[in-house]
């Protein structure tokens, strides 16, 4: 089984998604994670039922794989003793506590073309297993999760949790721009290839691992497919929910830097379209074109008020040329890194300098067309008033604009230039692979005598 990907094998896109074939990994289709840590009373009952539910219910092979996070009780006997009982359940052992660490490892070892996980109190209805895997079986999608908060969805707790769950989710769309409507929802299912991928850029070991592999997946593109689900709160639930509400808000800041900086190589999950000969690129017709015209726009709205205000503000010392010219400069910077990042999606420092000269080669042709009516209304009207000035100056930017885009696409940040640049967040990997510490966890090996048991250190 796999437990680690080298970095170079992760420099190309992921495949097209296909239909997962029932005869899949030797018949095992899904694999569901039970992430638990000293739940001695209550995992035998979870995993009977569980299991009975799938054998009855679910189509395809699977299996039960029971992650014990370093339990101090008889959790891993249970555990074990399960494994013994039925052929579709595995033990594996960590030391270390975690469910992000638990899930990480075994997703990661797991051969399952689709790997799900759920809690242990199974406080989500099982009804809904199968309409979360199967866009993921189908293809559709690639990352599918349970939603308590999304539109048919029917929950029942208190109005503590209810307030910082949706609040939680609040602060992650105002902050990471998140569409998804529940992050921590304890049940999630992810297809095979993708956890491959995505796994090794999800740094949080603990509770923060479902919001970050969720913000990671949709900001790389990937389609994530949600749920509405019947779920009743677990009274015994001994989460710490002040601590664990600080760490998210640590791990939201960091997630929020990372993704600010372009640190995070998505391009690694770069999904082409599949075989549908309507979703092929058609030839001289490039792609991302209304959405670069509106980014453009709203980085040009708000350079040309910057530029009219420097403008305003330095003709009161100066000549209009001269307050044309330095005002232009600046706006012109202002906006030619603007629209790297925010327009052509360009990360990181690759290229910036020279990004920047071709900004400026660009703002010089602005400053002739812009200088140039300035002298023309000089000449035809020596007296124009200052209000004359600004509307000659409006007009003969909306001009330049156009051939700044053109400009812009076709040669500053044109896709062949950009291709391995980091654009659209696609950075190569060199320089950037990153060691996460916990995020290697060795060969998951067989330990007991019926071969089944699976740990790891």
């Amino acid at each position: 089984m796999r437990t680690d990907t080298h970095a170079g094998a992760l420099t190309s896109t992921l495949p097209a998604r296909r239909h997962v074939p029932a005869a899949s990994s030797g018949g095992v289709v899904l694999d569901v994670v039970v992430p638990v840590y000293n739940e001695e009373a209550g995992l035998e009952g979870c995993v009977r039922r569980l299991h009975a539910f799938l054998s009855g219910n679910f189509p395809y092979g699977f299996r039960i794989t029971v992650a014990d996070n370093a339990s101090a009780d008889g959790t891993p006997v249970v555990a074990r003793r399960l494994a013994g009982e039925f052929a579709e359940v595995e033990s594996v052992r960590l030391e270390e506590k975690g469910r992000g660490r638990a899930l990480r490892a075994v997703w990661g070892a797991s051969d399952a073309p689709v790997r799900a996980y759920m809690d242990v109190d199974l406080s989500t209805d099982l009804n809904a297993l199968l309409p979360l895997v199967a866009p993921l079986i189908s293809g559709h999608s690639d990352v599918a999760i349970g939603s308590r908060l999304a539109g048919g969805s029917r929950v029942v707790r208190g109005a503590k949790r209810e307030v910082i769950s949706r609040s939680y989710n609040l602060i992650l769309r105002g902050s990471l721009a998140a569409r998804f409507s529940d992050a921590q929802c304890g049940f999630k299912a992810v297809r095979g290839e993708v956890a491959e991928r995505l796994l090794p850029l999800v740094e949080d070991s603990g509770w923060f691992f479902d919001t970050e592999l969720l913000v990671v997946a949709e900001r790389a593109g990937l389609r994530i497919h949600e749920v509405p689900v019947d779920w009743v709160d677990d009274p015994d639930s001994r989460v710490d929910i002040v601590a664990t509400a600080l760490e998210d808000l640590r791990g939201v800041w960091r997630v929020g830097r990372a993704l600010a900086s372009g640190a995070l190589p998505l391009g690694r999950l770069a999904r082409p379209f599949g075989d549908d000969p309507r979703d092929r690129g058609v030839v001289g017709v490039p792609g991302g074109l209304a959405r670069q015209l509106v980014g453009f726009a709203a980085v040009g709205v708000v350079s040309t008020l910057l530029y009219l205000v420097l403008f305003s503000l330095l003709r009161l010392g100066v000549g209009a040329q001269a307050a044309n010219a330095v005002a232009l400069l600046l706006s012109a910077v202002v906006n030619t890194a603007a629209n790297r990042r925010l327009t052509f999606r360009v990360r990181g420092r690759s290229r910036v300098v020279r990004h920047q000269a071709q900004g400026l080669v660009v703002f010089g042709i602005g400053l002739a067309l812009t200088s140039g009516s300035l002298a023309a209304l000089s000449a035809g009207s020596p007296g124009a008033s200052h209000a004359t000035e600004l509307a000659v100056l409006v007009a003969a930017n909306l001009a330049a604009t156009v051939l700044r885009f053109v400009l812009f696409r076709a040669w500053v940040f044109s896709a062949k230039h950009e291709q391995g640049q980091g654009m659209d967040g696609g950075h190569t990997a060199e320089g950037i692979h990153q060691d996460h510490g916990d995020s290697a966890y060795g060969d998951v090996s067989r330990a007991d005598g019926t071969d089944k048991e699976r740990t790891s250190a």
